[in-house]
């Protein structure tokens, strides 16, 4: 069976709340959509915005090996000639192969939104792709409301696709456009609509029941060869088909070689890249590829995938590109310890005492407040502490931190400016370095103040930066005496990293996460003098 990829993560993407894609984003996500393997690409609809126009002028260079790029754009208006729509004008403008065109498909739309008869509808569907395909141009047509119009009036609804085939159209796509039906609905109207054309039949499943997967795979079940969606859902109101679960069902599930194996390992990859470039930090929780997809905490399971991958996880994370995540946390058993360790080249047994002291001390750190399932680093650290012969690359002596609020002139008070000062004392092979830097708050001065004393041992180190930053109240009813837990996340450009600290002040739990991540990056990049044996 094949089935073909149609990805709008360029349009109806767009419409998520809070994204807004810039021209170069919008072409950097095309190229990573080709290099996936997706079949079309819907880049916007040309005329709409300027960035859009701007970007079918510029996509012209991009050099796709896999994607077509599809222009979108409605059918013409009522009582205007095809040839004299300014819409349609813009699309052929657009120079691309495909157009998809949205028309009614839906006889309440027709008279109650659009305001015309459904003879007139008919027409504009009909003029429109014959305008087009005079221009060389392929033509699918979105049906709009296809199904909520088919429970209404399926005669018309059914009507409107023959005559967009009868124009030319290479398929119709039927959408689930207020995304309120049932999978079971889905499959019946597809299966009639199959019976009433020769063309190509899509589907477009919107999310608002959460069912937009589901409808899309009852739709090709029920012969519908043509899928549409989003890469990680994004849509308007509660989004899109998710082309990250859509994809890995169709090949690992159902044996359909829509994308090489080779192209399916980049989906966790092109997933977190959109998302990045969307300014939206990925949804760990999202099947295939969110970070907590393959993740692990009780210890039986941990336990069983110690002998067997496929005990508790459905698939190889690997054929994502995902990972597997042991998790380590006062749940979890003496297995997710020993893989955890394993995972890091060291070994250790499950009866070891090394082993029931880690995991205590697990137990006694978070009722401390500490966590480790989301900062691995640090417990990674506790682990190498445990191993005869280990030395940090650093030891704090200590450290202080003054915050100042420098007054200015009564005319400019609204001016007035925090000034925090970080003073550290740390000692590296014997030296001890006492650095002071200023900062915009307490914990960028002691991050600027620690980095001024390590960087002139481990100069490397100047290429770490906190890249994010989060704190959590754990007692919320204590007030300012609350336990604080702090949650660091950090980069070299290259590799991310998660540590943490807990204090009932938040400037220790603060620096606890940020040394933990100075020292992490030291010993796993293993950089002169960092690990000394």
């Amino acid at each position: 069976m094949q089935v073909k990829l149609y990805d709008t993560t360029l349009r109806d993407g767009s419409q998520r709340e809070g994204i807004s894609f810039t021209v170069a984003d919008k072409l950097k996500i095309a190229q990573k959509l080709d290099e996936l393997g997706i079949h079309y690409i819907e880049g916007g609809w040309p005329g709409s915005n300027p960035k859009d126009s701007e970007f079918f002028v510029q996509v012209k260079s991009l050099k796709l090996k896999n994607a077509k790029m599809v222009a979108f754009g409605s059918t013409r208006r009522p009582k205007v000639k095809a040839e004299a729509d300014a819409t349609l004008k813009q699309l052929v403008e657009a120079g691309t192969e495909y157009v998809t065109l949205v028309g009614k498909s839906s006889a309440r739309q027709v008279t109650q939104v659009l305001e015309t008869t459904l003879e007139e509808n008919l027409a504009m569907i009909t003029d429109s792709i014959e305008y087009l395909r005079s221009k060389c141009i392929k033509v699918f047509l979105d049906a709009e409301h296809f199904f909520d119009g088919y429970k209404d009036n399926p005669e018309y609804s059914i009507q409107v696709l023959q005559a967009a085939e009868k124009a030319g159209a290479e398929g119709v796509v039927l959408c689930d456009t207020n995304g309120g039906s049932l999978p079971e609905e889905i499959a019946e109207a597809v299966e009639a609509v199959t019976k009433s054309v020769n063309i190509c039949v899509g589907i477009h499943s919107h999310n608002d029941t959460e069912m937009a997967v589901a409808n899309s795979i009852a739709a090709l079940k029920a012969g519908a060869s043509q899928i549409q969606g989003t890469i990680n859902g994004f849509g308007e109101r509660c989004g899109n088909a998710n082309m990250c679960s859509i994809i890995p069902i169709l090949k690992l599930k159902m044996g359909i070689d829509c994308i090489t194996d080779s192209q399916l390992k980049l989906l966790t990859d092109t997933s977190h890249y959109i998302s990045e470039l969307a300014n939206l930090v990925s949804e760990p929780f999202l099947p295939y590829v969110g970070a907590s997809a393959f993740s692990h905490k009780a210890g039986l399971h941990v336990s069983g995938l110690s002998k067997w991958s496929g005990s508790y996880q459905h698939i190889e994370p690997e054929l994502v590109g995902n990972r597997q995540r042991l998790l380590v946390s006062e749940l979890a058993g003496r297995s997710n310890i020993v893989q955890r360790a394993k995972a890091i080249g060291i070994n250790l047994t499950s009866d070891s005492k090394e082993v029931k002291d880690l995991l205590q001390q697990v137990k006694k750190m978070e009722s401390m407040g500490f966590q480790y399932e989301n900062a691995e680093a640090s417990f990674d650290l506790l682990v190498n502490r445990t191993q005869a012969g280990y030395a940090a690359p650093f030891e704090l002596i200590d450290f202080m931190v003054v915050v100042e609020k420098q007054r200015r002139p009564s005319a400019m008070r609204s001016q007035d400016e925090m000034m925090a000062e970080g003073i550290v004392k740390v000692r590296v092979d014997g030296e001890v370095m006492h650095t002071v830097a200023e900062g915009n708050g307490p914990i960028n001065a002691l991050d600027a103040a620690l980095r001024k004393g390590l960087c002139q041992f481990y100069p490397e180190l100047s290429s770490v930066h906190l890249s994010d930053y989060k704190v959590r109240i754990l007692e919320q009813t204590s007030g300012t005496d609350a336990l604080v837990r702090v949650l660091i996340e950090s980069t070299d450009g290259e590799s991310t990293w998660h540590t943490v600290g807990a204090s009932p002040n938040i400037i220790e739990a603060s620096w606890l996460a940020l040394s933990d991540s100075f020292e992490y990056w030291l010993i796993t990049k293993k950089c002169k003098n960092c690990k000394k044996q």
